[in-house]
């Protein structure tokens, strides 16, 4: 059967497999990775979209044990890709195929900001980790909503201005690099991209709304008893 990976990059947040940092490469500002998947994975095409540890970056080749990509500047500015070392474990995600599951939630591979590791406690079989990021984004994240975290779809469990908590199931902990997260840490997050494009949406109406109210306040306040004398009224 024929297999058609979405163009662009667009994946799940249910992560295949860990993989490791075999070489890093900075120059300009810019970063190049070579990163060898932990798990089965059938020669990547040139150009392909592969989500590292949450960030949506391309395949530029392949020696049949490691892949290479690239991390503009402006990637290594919204992400944690930048703190990489060789030797550093990742979570990979290939981009989803047409008529693939959708498990997780939709998540782009664009990052919209960097959280960081507050606290890790055990809650019977599962961890909480707690997470503080910048309040600008605390108005996308929601009780019960989902959140990407290092690439891991997550749903959240509590929230506040520039906090939430998440919890990890024993699958999820263990299949990871969640089960590496220390205090302090950087972790790539990305906001529910459905929620973004509602939440955008309602501040298009709400302005449309307004414009048209302040448009008969304008007209209203053309009409007095000058006005209606100097047309014939």
């Amino acid at each position: 059967a024929l297999c058609f990976r979405v163009g662009g990059g667009m994946f799940t947040g249910l992560v295949e497999g860990c993989g490791t940092v075999t070489s890093v490469a900075a120059a300009s500002g810019q970063l190049r990775l070579g990163i060898r998947p932990h798990f089965a994975w059938e020669k990547p095409l040139q150009g392909e979209s592969v989500a590292v540890n949450g960030a949506c970056l391309s395949v530029e080749g392949w020696d049949g044990f490691s892949f290479r990509t690239y991390a503009s500047a402006e990637t290594l500015a919204c992400t944690m890709l930048g703190s990489l070392s060789r030797g550093d474990e990742v979570n990979l995600e290939r981009a989803l195929s047409l008529g693939d599951r959708l498990g997780g939630h939709l998540v782009s591979g664009h990052v919209d900001t960097i959280a960081h590791v507050n606290s890790v406690s055990e809650r019977g079989a599962s961890h909480c980790c707690r997470f503080s990021f910048p309040e600008e984004w605390s108005r996308q994240v929601i009780t019960k909503g989902s959140v990407t975290l290092g690439g891991i779809s997550l749903t959240v469990n509590a929230c506040g201005p520039g906090w939430l908590e998440v919890n990890i199931i024993p699958e999820t902990w263990n299949a990871t690099v969640a089960r590496n997260w220390q205090p302090g840490q950087p972790v790539n997050m990305e906001t529910d991209m459905l929620g973004k494009y509602v939440g955008q949406m309602l501040v298009y109406f709400l302005q449309a709304d307004l414009g048209i109210q302040q448009e008969v306040r304008r007209d209203r306040s053309r009409l007095s008893l000058e006005f209606l004398r100097e047309h014939g009224f």
